[in-house]
């Protein structure tokens, strides 16, 4: 299971641990953990590393 970071551009702080879903309407962006809880911000996805399971988000 590949589970993400998702971090803040610019100072890199941690938005959201364990992120299994991410959706992208316009500039709004919905993440969601593995138990369900979920957090919407407005923004940009900046990066996506696959590899490493790390997100960053450019926020408005």
């Amino acid at each position: 299971m590949c589970l993400a970071t998702v971090y803040k551009t610019g100072d890199d702080s941690v938005l959201f641990r364990n992120v299994s879903r991410l959706d992208v309407d316009g500039k709004k962006i919905t993440l969601r953990d593995i138990l369900g809880d979920e957090k919407v911000f407005e923004g940009s996805i900046v990066m996506v590393d696959l590899a490493n399971s790390i997100v960053k988000l450019n926020l408005d």
